[in-house]
């Protein structure tokens, strides 16, 4: 056994997703944050660099930072499922995450889902066929006070989200894939 092959899958021995030296030198940046013997604390940024190269966190990727970072693979496996911010699986090119914790409930978060639901032909958890959009829920997005709101590709934060402004939404993002 290689050692890169640490871990296990119910298909047998995963190997460390080979790292680019493009992305060893991001990961070096983001652990130099941090004091040397600490530089395990530097494990969601660089999850976050591997899922902006990837497009999600494999469990090869996952294995590539337990062994940069010098850690346990299930301590790694760990801190990327526990977060929603890390995909676990492919996402299409535009992940929208709609939080239905109880605030946006009480002001539209579902309602919100089910047109988003209705508008891209997909159910909460499932990508459209061509690859273009990822619909998913959350349970909070910290911005209560702005509910309903969503989030696009875990960076742009979009609030008060009714039918007219989830059409506008879709439109928008479907325009800019035709770019």
């Amino acid at each position: 056994m290689s050692s890169a092959t640490v871990a296990a899958n119910k298909t047998g021995p995963i190997t460390a997703l080979p790292l680019s030296d493009a992305t060893r030198a991001r990961f070096a940046r983001e652990t130099a944050k941090y004091p040397a013997d600490q530089k395990q604390s530097a494990v969601m940024g660089c999850l976050a660099i591997l899922q902006q190269e990837q497009g999600w966190v494999s469990p090869e990727g996952e294995l590539a930072v337990a062994q940069y970072l010098d850690m346990p693979p299930m301590a790694v496996h760990e801190v990327a499922t526990f977060y929603n911010m890390y995909n676990q699986q492919p996402v299409g090119r535009y992940k929208i995450t709609v939080c239905t914790n109880l605030p946006c409930q009480l002001r539209g978060g579902a309602k919100a889902l089910q047109a988003l639901e209705q508008k891209l032909g997909i159910v909460d958890g499932e990508t459209t066929p061509d690859g273009r959009f990822t619909l998913q829920h959350c349970e909070c997005l910290g911005a209560c006070a702005d509910a309903p709101v969503l989030l696009v590709n875990d960076r742009a934060m979009c609030s008060f989200m009714d039918d007219q402004k989830l059409d506008e939404l879709v439109d928008g993002l479907k325009a800019e894939v035709r770019k």
